[in-house]
């Protein structure tokens, strides 16, 4: 009864975020369609954005949302939805091992489930402070050179990259009488 008592709506966010992220990871494990899984990835990537920017770490959550959500796992959906009719090739996640799997986990849980209710938490109040405009100061200040010496190599590998790219392009390519046929 005194875990009732102590849930305040903070605690509840937290919770409720909490739960999205295992739920949808459960969902990332046990789904047997591999779309549903990648989806269920948002989710999970989702709510943890959402623990970090709960949790005072500004940057990480909007750094999770940007890079994870925004472009991997966009990605990584896009690869799916490209390449799930090649070959006919039967794509699923097949859960071989589900009872053992579950049997360990289901322990796991009890474990950690004790553990926390036995445990005597320390209970700090946090300070809410940004941290993007420490971090925006440290990369324009102490650490300039490492900062642009990463974005000119990175701009290097871009370049090349696209070098590489239409190279081969060309190479794919070959004279007729008329012009150029792509061969495919």
């Amino acid at each position: 009864m005194e875990l009732l008592q102590g849930l305040n709506p903070a605690a509840l966010v937290f919770f409720g975020l909490a739960t999205l992220v295992v739920a949808s990871a459960a969902g990332v494990a046990l789904s047997k369609n591999i779309l549903y899984a990648g989806f269920s990835l948002l989710g999970t990537l989702g709510g943890i954005a959402g623990l970090y920017l709960y949790l005072g770490a500004d940057f990480l959550g909007i750094a999770q949302l940007i890079i994870y959500v925004g472009g991997i796992l966009v990605l990584i959906l896009f690869a799916i939805l490209l390449t799930n009719k090649i070959g006919e090739v039967n794509i699923s996640n097949a859960s071989v091992s589900l009872p053992v799997g579950g049997g360990v986990s289901a322990l796991i849980l009890i474990t950690l489930a004790y553990i926390a209710t036995q445990t005597d938490w320390q209970e700090t109040e946090a300070v809410a402070l940004p941290t993007t405009a420490r971090l925006g100061d440290a990369f324009l200040r102490e650490y300039l050179l490492p900062f642009e010496l990463a974005s000119v190599i990175l701009l290097m590998a871009l370049v090349g990259a696209m070098v590489i790219a239409r190279r081969a392009a060309k190479d794919t390519a070959r004279p007729t009488e008329t012009g150029y046929e792509r061969l495919v």
